[in-house]
């Protein structure tokens, strides 16, 4: 007979098994830590109400991995549209309003130092500065630098987001959407393929084009077809490419344009299908990966560890 506290003495008690995270089930992910600098996303390209919408998603899949992230978003290119009262905030503006809140709080006291203990935020840069760019991007990247620079903040640059498998993915998952790859629902792994060769378009240069071919193997890989880059910003560029594959038995090609969107004019991938014969998928955009990376970045400037996906885990 059980007493109201526990079973009678003598019987087995079963005790309650911990709960493990399984092949279907994520771990809730760490909060941010509090203090931590805000991560602030830097926007290249004219900005517009469908770059800001983008921007937002991004840092909404971030702060959905990391609760209690600070996140924010600064234009590289919003001298016009400040002008015009239309709320696209610069970055440098946005990072010095970041190193001016910080000097706010340095004044304020603090349990951590009335107590004799260092916060452990002290020698943290004022604020992370994330590139919107799927790959590198010198001029851009000089463009960031410099505004860091004329903020006065005391920020610390991360890299371009790629190259990285989750690049691979979302690509993949852009093809599958214009009916140019076909994905299986669990491991979005290709079943078969409507295009047998892909020209991967980015922007920036030869360090661009060799940063996605890396991300055009895995995409390759996955898809089981050639992968070419080519720059977008080189005049035939994407053409020449198109080329290569025709000459290697491709007959049916698609240009997967390796951008999140705002660096480029929205026409341009378009333009340079229609000059090389080839469909043409949807840039990036707000796919889940990208705010992931972004939030990696941020993390690894800090040296902080969100939990993430326990491996082996389903995609659903």
């Amino acid at each position: 007979m059980s007493s109201p506290t526990g079973p009678a003495s003598g019987l087995p008690v079963r005790m309650p098994r911990p709960r493990q995270p399984g092949r279907h089930r994520r771990p809730e992910p760490a909060a941010a830590p509090a203090g931590a600098p805000p991560l602030v996303l830097a926007v290249p390209g004219t900005p517009d109400l469908t770059t800001r919408r983008h921007a937002e998603e991004i840092l909404s899949i971030a702060r959905s991995e990391l609760p209690g992230l600070d996140a924010r978003i600064g234009y590289l290119d919003a001298a016009e549209q400040a002008e015009a009262g239309e709320g696209f905030p610069a970055l440098d503006a946005v990072l010095g309003h970041a190193a001016a809140q910080r000097a706010a709080r340095g004044g304020e006291p603090r349990e951590a130092a009335a107590e004799g203990v260092e916060d452990p935020w002290e020698r943290a840069p004022d604020a992370v500065v994330v590139p919107l760019l799927a790959g590198p991007d010198k001029a851009v990247m000089r463009r960031i630098r410099q505004a860091v620079m004329n903020s006065g903040s005391a920020s610390e640059l991360t890299d371009a987001l790629g190259p990285h498998p989750l690049l691979a993915e979302a690509l993949h998952v852009r093809l599958s959407e214009a009916g140019l790859a076909r994905a299986d629902r669990a491991r979005l792994f290709t079943v078969a393929t409507a295009a047998d060769g892909i020209v991967l378009a980015t922007v920036g240069g030869e360090e661009a084009v060799q940063a996605a071919g890396i991300t055009g193997m895995l995409l390759s890989a996955r898809l089981a077809v050639p992968v070419l880059a080519a720059a977008l910003d080189e005049d035939g560029g994407v053409a020449r490419a198109a080329e290569r594959l025709r000459e290697s038995g491709s007959r049916n090609l698609a240009l997967a344009p390796c951008l999140i969107g705002p660096e480029v004019d929205e026409t341009l991938p378009a333009m340079a299908a229609k000059e090389a014969g080839c469909a043409v998928a949807e840039p990036l955009g707000a796919y889940p990966a990208i705010g992931k990376l972004a939030l990696a970045k941020y993390s690894e400037a800090l040296g902080i560890a969100p939990q993430t996906r326990t491996p082996g885990a389903q995609v659903h």
